[in-house]
């Protein structure tokens, strides 16, 4: 799986970019903000299906998802310029998004729209879906045409595209009381002059195309599809998979909710297994002699090279279907489609590597998928932590304890009303760090590639004093105690003294 959206991380919150200093609770209440801002724009589904001894067939979708507009409430999202610009570079079809979009709700949504549907309040928010020049056009001519025909006169409306068969047909019922309408497949949908109680008898029939189960099912959109792969309980895949699974549960599952914890019981139990090939990467990078790399695309691309391959029996076959073969012609990064095979692909290939390592024994000549599953145990629901204290959450346990790496002090003379920002400004040429304070003078630096060279180079500066950091010497809790514990025992101290003097 795989997925792209309209922004990660949101800039008109403060304080909101991942960091270092972030516990995996801490970085999910920033992305949560950011998830409930941005959107799904497309949504990649690659399914691999192990056909023969060594061969898997690999169907691959590409979804684009539009959030629903039917109901009473509309719904806004975000778009991020660096975002939109990326996908635009990489030939995102925006106009496809915005016109021929998929619908999909939450729950809460769902349960909103079908109070309304048994309620009769239900309407059409807004025409972002349905060209609202392909509804104008539709009610223009049946307008037109209705003043002059007969009951059980009936006209065509053509060339009307997915999601609009369904829209025209709830705007003209709305709008007219004496109409009746039949989709009637190829884009085209019957409109027929009726009597208001003949339209009646038709809206209670089971002919009707427009009920209130099928309107809901229309809306529900890609959610149907979302609700078959939480009962199908498959290993989900993806790379780099948070932003990922926060945006399944918030959009097709439940608005995320506030406690860490509740989400990942949540995720667990829609998704019992889940495996990010980030973690597995960084696993044989460690086991094997796998070079540096800084995309999925990169990781397929060695994991196909012939350096890697071991002297067991060869690497699963890895097909893809019939109708998607044009990811076998061309590469298409980005296009979440194709990032979804290359998710599975890599998994398939680092699995069938991690296992000939593992085992001086023989391999057999066709593993199990099982098998591949074994040697993944260990990375198995952890998914990979982008800057944090730990390197991945796990989703079906106890996180590990957060490490940091080594941190940097700064100590502040004669440069009153420093801020946060300000000290990384400063320190930004040497190195990427995270800064936060630690006093009114005093602020931590972290960073992943820790340079010496920062604390030679401001060994002499007139304003900033930079040391290495000791929890010890330096965290303000620590020194409190020892405050705490001096002022103890001086005044222990000094009632043994005077308890000693009046013995005396």
């Amino acid at each position: 799986l795989d997925m792209e959206f309209t922004g990660l991380h949101s800039t008109s919150l403060q304080n909101n970019e991942p960091s270092l200093f972030d516990s995996p609770a801490e970085r999910y209440v920033k992305a949560r903000q950011s998830v409930q801002r941005f959107t799904l724009v497309q949504l990649g589904l690659a399914i691999f299906s192990k056909e023969n001894s060594n061969k898997y067939v690999v169907h691959s979708y590409n979804f684009f998802l539009f959030p629903s507009t039917l109901g009473i409430r509309d719904v806004e999202f975000t778009l991020s310029a660096s975002s939109i610009q990326f996908l635009s570079h990489y030939g995102f079809d925006y106009n496809k998004f915005l016109k021929d979009g998929i619908p999909y709700m939450n729950e809460v949504q769902e349960k909103i729209l079908r109070q309304h549907l048994l309620a009769g309040t239900w309407k059409v928010c807004s025409t972002s879906n349905a060209d609202k020049d392909v509804l104008k056009k539709a009610i223009d001519e049946v307008t037109s045409w209705i003043a002059a025909a007969k009951e059980e006169d009936t006209m065509i409306l053509q060339d009307l595209n997915g999601y609009h068969v369904l829209e025209v047909q709830l705007v003209l019922r709305q709008a007219l009381e004496n109409v009746w309408t039949e989709p009637l497949g190829d884009k085209k949908v019957m409109v027929k002059k009726v009597s208001p109680e003949h339209r009646q008898f038709l809206e209670n029939s089971s002919y009707d195309h427009c009920q209130k189960k099928l309107i809901l099912l229309s809306a529900r959109g890609f959610t149907n599809l979302f609700q078959i792969l939480v009962k199908a309980k498959k290993p989900l895949v993806g790379h780099n998979m948070l932003m990922d699974l926060m945006h399944l549960h918030d959009k097709f599952y439940r608005p995320l909710p506030e406690s860490y914890e509740e989400f990942k019981r949540n995720i667990h139990n829609l998704f019992p297994v889940i495996i990010d090939t980030k973690t597995v990467i960084k696993s044989v990078q460690k086991k094997c002699l796998f070079p540096r790399i800084s995309s999925l695309l990169e990781a397929y691309a060695v994991l196909c090279s012939s350096n890697l391959n071991p002297k067991g029996p060869p690497c699963p076959v890895i097909a893809l279907a019939s109708g998607c073969s044009r990811y076998a012609e061309k590469k298409s990064p980005h296009e979440a489609g194709y990032d979804a095979f290359l998710c599975g692909s890599v998994l398939l290939m680092s699995a069938h590597l991690l296992l000939c390592r593992s085992t001086d024994d023989a391999v057999e000549a066709d593993p199990s998928f099982s098998q591949y599953l074994t040697v993944l145990a260990e990375h198995v629901n952890k998914v990979n932590f982008i800057r944090g204290g730990v390197s991945s959450i796990n989703f079906s346990g106890e996180d590990a304890p957060c490490r940091h790496p080594p941190a940097l002090i700064v100590h502040v003379r004669g440069w009153p009303g420093l801020t946060e920002r300000q000290i990384y400004q400063e320190f930004k040429s040497c190195c990427r760090f995270d800064v936060r304070r630690l006093s009114e003078n005093q602020f931590i630096l972290l960073s992943n590639q820790y340079k010496q060279l920062v604390l030679r180079d401001y060994r002499h500066h007139p304003h900033l004093q930079v040391s290495v950091y000791r929890h010890w010497r330096h965290s303000p809790s620590v020194n409190c105690l020892l405050q705490i514990s001096g002022i103890v025992a001086l005044w222990s101290l000094l009632a043994f003294a005077l308890g000693g003097t009046s013995s005396c």
